[in-house]
C-alpha cells in the first residue's frame, strides 16, 4: 500500500463536502487539520450541548458521520482513506487520523454518493411508507459494517416507540435548560450554524409524527397535508459496547444509511431523543437484540412530489480546517 498526500485543495474541498453531515441541532462540533501525517479529525467540545447531550455521545456520533462523509468526497475524487480511530490515547478528543491512497478507478455509486450528500436534508415532517423496503433493506444492510447492527421496528411495537417519544417530552416540559438550549439552536437566523425556522414543522405537521423531537413550533403552514398520518418505516442502529469507539463507528453507519436512502430516492429524518434519558432508552434496547445498546433511531419514508428546503447553513471550510503543509 503506498500512501499519498492529495493536495491542499483536495482536502479543503472533500471537509466542505463532509461538513454537510447531519449533526445535533446543526452543531457541527468537528476540527480538521491536515499535515504531512495525514488529516486528522478532533471533536470540538465548545460545541457540546451540555443540557441536551452531557456524555458528549451524540457528539462524537455526529463526527462519526462526518469522518464518513469525508470518506465519500476523497472516494468521489479518486482517493481511498485508511482510518485509524483514536490514534492518541492521551488524547480523547483526537478522533482519527486518515491517510490516503490513489483509487484505481472512480466508480458511478462513488460519484452518486457524493451527490447524495448536497441532497439529503432532515425531513421532519409526516412521511409515506418507503415502497421497496424489502429490497432496499437487502442493499442496505451490508454497506453498514460489522460494528452496527440494523433493527427495523415492527409494526406491533410502533405505538410503544410513540409512546417512549411522547414520555420523553413529559420527562423535559419543565427542563428550562434544554429548553433554553434547544430554543437557541433552533429557528433563528443567525449565520453558519442550527436549524432555520423553515426547516422545522408546525403545531399541526408535529401532531402527524408521532415518533420525534418536539422542537419549537414556527408559524401556522401545513404542508404535506396529504399524509394525514406518519408511515415511515424506522431504524434502530445499535452497537456490541457502549464506548466513544462505538459512537464514532456508528455515526459512520449512520451517514452510509442516510445516503443510501437519499440514493434510494427515500428521505429520512435521524432521531435521538429517544436516547438522551435513560428511561426511553430503555424502551428502545427491548426493542433490539438482547445486549445491544441501541445509539440513533432513523425515520425513513417517501415524500415525493413536494418542495426541498434550502440546505440548512454550514460554517466555512477555513474555519474548520487547519492546513500545516
Amino acid at each position: 500500500m503506498t500512501l499519498t498526500l492529495p493536495g491542499a485543495d483536495t482536502i479543503t474541498t472533500a471537509v466542505e463536502l463532509a461538513s454537510r453531515a447531519p449533526s445535533l441541532h446543526n452543531t457541527q462540533p468537528w476540527r480538521w487539520h491536515y499535515d504531512r501525517a495525514g488529516l486528522k479529525l478532533y471533536a470540538d467540545t465548545q460545541r457540546l450541548l451540555q443540557d441536551t447531550d452531557p456524555s458528549g455521545r451524540e457528539l462524537i456520533l455526529s463526527c462519526g458521520a462526518a469522518l464518513d462523509h469525508l470518506r465519500v468526497a476523497m472516494a468521489g475524487m479518486g482517493f481511498k482513506s485508511v482510518v485509524e480511530r483514536f490514534p492518541n490515547p492521551n488524547d480523547p478528543q483526537f478522533l482519527a487520523l486518515i491517510e490516503f491512497t490513489r483509487s484505481v478507478f472512480v466508480t458511478d455509486s462513488e460519484r452518486a454518493r457524493v451527490d447524495a450528500m448536497a441532497r439529503r436534508y432532515s425531513d421532519r415532517l409526516p412521511l409515506r411508507a418507503p415502497r421497496g423496503w424489502a429490497e432496499f433493506e437487502q442493499l442496505l444492510r451490508p454497506t453498514l459494517g460489522p460494528d452496527v447492527e440494523l433493527t427495523v421496528v415492527p409494526d406491533e411495537l410502533r405505538s410503544s416507540l410513540e409512546r417512549a417519544s411522547t414520555l420523553v417530552e413529559g420527562l423535559r416540559r419543565y427542563d428550562s435548560r434544554y429548553h433554553s438550549e434547544l430554543d437557541w439552536w433552533t429557528g433563528q437566523a443567525f449565520g453558519s450554524v442550527g436549524i432555520p425556522r423553515e426547516n422545522l414543522a408546525s403545531a399541526e405537521e408535529s401532531e402527524r409524527v408521532a415518533v420525534g423531537r418536539q422542537f419549537p413550533h414556527q408559524g401556522n403552514v401545513d404542508r404535506r397535508t396529504e399524509v394525514t398520518e406518519d408511515r415511515s418505516t424506522v431504524v434502530i442502529l445499535s452497537t456490541d459496547t457502549d464506548t466513544r469507539r462505538d459512537f464514532l463507528r456508528c455515526g459512520e453507519a449512520l451517514s452510509t444509511l442516510l445516503l443510501e436512502a437519499t440514493m434510494a430516492g427515500f428521505a429520512s429524518c435521524t432521531l435521538t431523543h429517544l436516547i438522551e434519558l435513560p428511561g426511553t432508552r430503555g424502551v428502545v434496547q427491548q426493542m433490539v437484540p438482547a445486549n445491544l445498546h441501541p445509539q440513533v433511531l432513523v425515520r425513513i419514508g417517501a415524500a415525493s412530489g413536494t418542495e426541498v428546503p434550502a440546505p440548512t447553513p454550514r460554517r466555512d471550510v477555513h474555519k474548520i480546517l487547519e492546513i500545516g503543509i
